[in-house]
Protein backbone atom coordinates (compact mmCIF):
# COMPACT_ATOMS: atom_id res chain seq x y z
CA UNK A 1 0.00 0.00 0.00
CA UNK A 2 1.32 3.39 -0.96
CA UNK A 3 0.67 6.45 0.77
CA UNK A 4 0.66 9.80 -0.55
CA UNK A 5 1.93 13.28 1.28
CA UNK A 6 -0.35 16.43 0.54
CA UNK A 7 2.08 18.79 -0.35
CA UNK A 8 -0.13 21.65 -1.48
CA UNK A 9 0.21 23.69 -4.38
CA UNK A 10 3.50 23.76 -6.10
CA UNK A 11 2.31 27.59 -7.29
CA UNK A 12 1.40 28.77 -3.54
CA UNK A 13 4.60 30.88 -3.29
CA UNK A 14 2.59 32.16 -0.01
CA UNK A 15 4.59 28.94 1.64
CA UNK A 16 8.22 31.47 1.05
CA UNK A 17 7.05 33.24 3.85
CA UNK A 18 7.29 30.31 6.48
CA UNK A 19 10.94 30.12 5.61
CA UNK A 20 13.28 30.86 8.59
CA UNK A 21 16.78 32.41 7.68
CA UNK A 22 18.80 29.33 7.86
CA UNK A 23 16.73 28.26 4.45
CA UNK A 24 16.81 31.03 2.81
CA UNK A 25 20.75 30.74 4.06
CA UNK A 26 20.61 27.48 1.97
CA UNK A 27 19.08 29.11 -1.16
CA UNK A 28 20.72 31.96 -1.43
CA UNK A 29 24.58 29.61 -1.40
CA UNK A 30 22.66 27.08 -3.93
CA UNK A 31 21.38 29.95 -6.36
CA UNK A 32 24.91 31.81 -5.70
CA UNK A 33 26.54 28.31 -6.56
CA UNK A 34 24.93 28.33 -9.46
CA UNK A 35 25.84 31.52 -10.39
CA UNK A 36 29.75 30.74 -10.26
CA UNK A 37 29.82 27.90 -12.03
CA UNK A 38 27.93 29.57 -14.68
CA UNK A 39 30.26 32.47 -14.71
CA UNK A 40 33.22 30.29 -14.69
CA UNK A 41 31.81 28.46 -18.15
CA UNK A 42 31.37 32.45 -19.37
CA UNK A 43 34.80 32.97 -18.71
CA UNK A 44 36.34 30.15 -19.87
CA UNK A 45 34.26 30.63 -23.53
CA UNK A 46 36.21 34.22 -23.41
CA UNK A 47 39.35 32.96 -22.21
CA UNK A 48 39.05 30.71 -25.45
CA UNK A 49 39.28 33.60 -27.97
CA UNK A 50 42.83 34.15 -27.51
CA UNK A 51 43.55 30.25 -28.90
CA UNK A 52 42.47 32.00 -31.72
CA UNK A 53 45.04 35.34 -31.66
CA UNK A 54 45.63 37.66 -29.04
CA UNK A 55 44.54 40.79 -31.20
CA UNK A 56 40.93 38.83 -30.92
CA UNK A 57 41.13 38.31 -26.82
CA UNK A 58 42.19 41.78 -26.71
CA UNK A 59 38.86 43.22 -28.54
CA UNK A 60 36.53 40.86 -26.93
CA UNK A 61 37.78 41.79 -23.49
CA UNK A 62 38.14 46.13 -24.64
CA UNK A 63 34.40 45.56 -26.51
CA UNK A 64 33.08 43.54 -23.12
CA UNK A 65 34.53 46.40 -20.32
CA UNK A 66 32.86 49.09 -22.46
CA UNK A 67 29.61 48.29 -21.58
CA UNK A 68 27.63 49.42 -18.78
CA UNK A 69 25.34 46.30 -18.92
CA UNK A 70 28.94 44.12 -18.07
CA UNK A 71 30.00 47.05 -15.32
CA UNK A 72 26.95 46.06 -13.79
CA UNK A 73 27.10 42.37 -13.83
CA UNK A 74 30.38 42.71 -12.86
CA UNK A 75 29.67 44.18 -9.49
CA UNK A 76 26.59 41.51 -9.28
CA UNK A 77 29.49 38.60 -9.73
CA UNK A 78 31.35 40.38 -6.87
CA UNK A 79 28.08 40.39 -4.89
CA UNK A 80 27.62 36.78 -5.52
CA UNK A 81 30.85 35.74 -4.62
CA UNK A 82 31.04 37.19 -1.46
CA UNK A 83 28.13 36.04 -0.22
CA UNK A 84 29.19 32.50 -1.30
CA UNK A 85 32.61 32.95 0.66
CA UNK A 86 31.16 34.30 3.56
CA UNK A 87 28.19 32.55 3.72
CA UNK A 88 30.56 29.56 3.12
CA UNK A 89 33.30 30.90 6.16
CA UNK A 90 29.50 30.98 8.17
CA UNK A 91 28.70 27.15 7.41
CA UNK A 92 32.32 25.73 8.52
CA UNK A 93 32.16 27.67 11.74
CA UNK A 94 28.17 26.30 12.12
CA UNK A 95 29.84 22.46 11.56
CA UNK A 96 32.41 23.22 13.68
CA UNK A 97 30.27 23.79 16.50
CA UNK A 98 31.21 27.63 16.64
CA UNK A 99 28.44 29.79 16.97
CA UNK A 100 25.66 27.71 16.93
CA UNK A 101 22.88 29.41 18.98
CA UNK A 102 23.35 33.07 16.49
CA UNK A 103 22.71 31.39 13.04
CA UNK A 104 20.38 33.75 12.13
CA UNK A 105 22.22 36.67 12.88
CA UNK A 106 25.72 35.35 11.36
CA UNK A 107 23.48 35.00 8.15
CA UNK A 108 21.88 38.31 8.34
CA UNK A 109 25.58 39.84 9.32
CA UNK A 110 26.89 38.14 5.87
CA UNK A 111 23.97 39.67 4.08
CA UNK A 112 25.06 43.09 5.46
CA UNK A 113 29.04 42.63 5.37
CA UNK A 114 28.29 41.79 1.45
CA UNK A 115 25.95 44.39 0.98
CA UNK A 116 28.62 46.75 2.61
CA UNK A 117 31.30 45.33 0.47
CA UNK A 118 29.48 45.93 -3.06
CA UNK A 119 28.21 49.39 -2.05
CA UNK A 120 32.32 50.23 -1.71
CA UNK A 121 33.61 48.85 -4.86
CA UNK A 122 30.85 50.26 -7.00
CA UNK A 123 32.87 53.33 -8.16
CA UNK A 124 35.73 50.89 -8.71
CA UNK A 125 33.80 48.70 -11.58
CA UNK A 126 32.11 51.81 -13.28
CA UNK A 127 34.75 54.50 -13.09
CA UNK A 128 36.19 53.69 -16.49
CA UNK A 129 32.69 53.85 -18.21
CA UNK A 130 31.34 57.30 -17.14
Amino acid sequence: MSQSYNRGLIEDFGRWREFSAGMWAWVFHKFTGWVLVGYLFTHIAVLSTALQSPDAYTTTIRTLESLLVVRIMEVGLLAVAVFHILNGLRLLFVDLGVGLESQDKSFYASLMLTGAIVVASVPTFVAGVF
